[in-house]
């Protein structure tokens, strides 16, 4: 079995925790990521996925348990800590793209470059023009995001997610704002990217099309794990493509 990139053990999650109305969300959940797997996470509304990424994503402390994300003891490191292994490992992509509507597509895709390392580097420039470029946007680096339609805006999202080359991409609903059109392009990019790159993503979704053509599915019923089941076999991380879609 290859070394896990994420591993989570009896992770639990409460909110208002001592009060009377402490509700625990997370029961107790084991889940191991090997590098380069490419995930969906569904579940009905209330299941705890939102909650699950946002822990992943080292935006919110678990209440007990364990969870290590590149060998590093997420629950030992303190703030500051946390947003250097956030920036260094996780990319993100949500549902709304967040793109700063005053900055084109080129200065969106490097603000986590600036925001990390305090400036932009000649490399880091470059790299984010490769990115848009591989994402089909060679002749949109210019054009702010009212310019674009969603799907480019979610690609330019995509691009911003990669510049700082992250091992694991958590993405909440990439394509749940956009037409099915669209949705199949951003998913396609994605599982490109997967298969060019080796890059892991966990991909949030409540449409079962884009479940069924992930390599693996997670479900989550009330805060628990109810199913975790290989979906179709995966391509080797950063080799042979996964099959079309």
């Amino acid at each position: 079995m290859s070394e896990a990139l994420l591993e989570l053990r009896g992770l639990r999650k409460s909110y208002n925790v001592g009060l009377p109305n402490e509700a625990e969300v997370l029961h107790g959940l084991d889940l191991r990521l090997a590098a380069g797997e490419f995930v969906a996470l569904v579940g009905p509304s209330g299941s705890g996925k939102s909650t699950l990424l946002n822990i992943v994503g080292l935006l919110e402390r678990m209440t007990a348990g364990s969870y290590r994300l590149q060998g590093e003891d997420v629950g030992a490191l303190d703030d500051q800590a946390l947003t250097l292994l956030r920036r260094r490992a996780l990319g993100f992509v949500f549902q709304f793209h967040h793109l700063l509507p005053a900055f084109s597509a080129l200065e969106n895709v490097t603000l986590p470059a600036l925001m990390a390392e305090g400036r932009i580097r000649r490399e880091r420039l470059q790299q984010a023009r490769d990115l848009l470029a591989a994402v089909g946007l060679a002749q949109a680096m210019d054009k702010r995001p009212s310019q674009l339609s969603g799907g480019m805006q979610q690609r330019v999202a995509i691009a911003r997610a990669l510049v700082l080359q992250p091992p694991l991409v958590l993405a909440d609903e990439p394509t749940g704002n956009l037409d099915t059109a669209s949705s199949d392009e951003v998913f396609r990019e994605l599982r490109r990217i997967h298969a060019e790159h080796g890059t892991a993503f966990v991909v949030v979704t409540h449409d079962p099309r884009l479940a069924a053509r992930c390599d693996r599915l997670v479900e989550l019923v009330d805060g628990r794990i109810a199913r975790d089941q290989a979906v179709r076999p995966p391509a080797p991380p950063g080799g042979g493509a996964s099959p079309p879609d």
